[in-house]
């Protein structure tokens, strides 16, 4: 027991004292997981309002598809990334594996069927009438879309906020990729699995602490968007 509190009070302390190391993978991962979410929504959100305003062939596919990649295991798409990006790989010219750059991919890949699916069943649960209301007043099919989609918004920065959360908590294809390493692409995920497999328990429970607060955080903002998105639709 005492060692417990112990543990607590020195992860306080790092915390407290905005420890060098500490601040660098707090600042990596929120780098790392932003551009990521950032990527997933600037793509998931036109894809997600094309299959949600748009019929075309293979549309019901492209739907189906997106959701079931809604459930990928990050360890496969970690594998998969791994594969690409190795010096034997396609990609491996490139030197991606192993930097920031390919923890960002892979996150990025786990996000962005989230933000599609997300941003898809929002803009089909918008109520009919705005789309028939705006083609009364003479509106084009393009400012059509323009106010479903504004009428979505709220659900669609659900989805991105549910994105985020999703990839501040992945740990599995981002040390694939990234290789947990010190200084460069240790992040808080990683970070906690591998100090506390060291028994180094004061570091990860500072950042298990940090990644606490952080998910509470993004969970009492994608509440209020899910209220105000009900709120709107009655």
């Amino acid at each position: 027991m005492d060692s417990i509190i112990d543990g607590f009070l020195k992860a306080f302390s790092l915390i407290f004292t905005l420890d060098r190391e500490l601040i660098a993978i707090i600042t990596l991962s929120l780098q790392v997981s932003g551009m990521a979410i950032v990527i997933a929504a600037l793509i998931g959100i036109p894809a997600g309002a094309v299959t949600g305003l748009m019929k075309f062939p293979g549309r019901g596919f492209l739907i189906t598809l997106s959701n079931t990649f809604m459930g990928l295991p990050p360890v496969a798409v970690g594998l998969f990334l791994y594969l690409i990006l190795s010096r034997s790989g396609p990609l491996g010219f490139m030197a991606l594996l192993y930097t920031p750059s390919a923890m960002i991919i892979a996150q990025t890949i786990l996000a962005l069927p989230i933000v599609s699916s997300l941003c898809h069943s929002s803009i089909v649960s918008v109520t009919p009438i705005i789309g028939q209301a705006a083609s009364t007043l003479g509106a084009t099919p393009y400012q059509r879309a323009v106010a479903i989609v504004k009428e979505a918004r709220h659900g669609i920065f659900a989805g991105i906020i549910a994105g985020l959360g999703r990839v501040m908590a992945e740990v599995g294809a981002i040390l694939i990729v990234g290789g947990n390493i010190a200084g460069y692409t240790r992040v808080m995920t990683t970070t906690i699995a591998l100090e506390t497999d060291k028994g180094n328990f004061e570091l990860a429970l500072a950042l298990g602490i940090i990644l606490v607060i952080i998910s509470l955080m993004i969970n009492m903002v994608l509440y209020i968007f899910q209220k105000k998105g009900a709120q709107t639709k009655a």
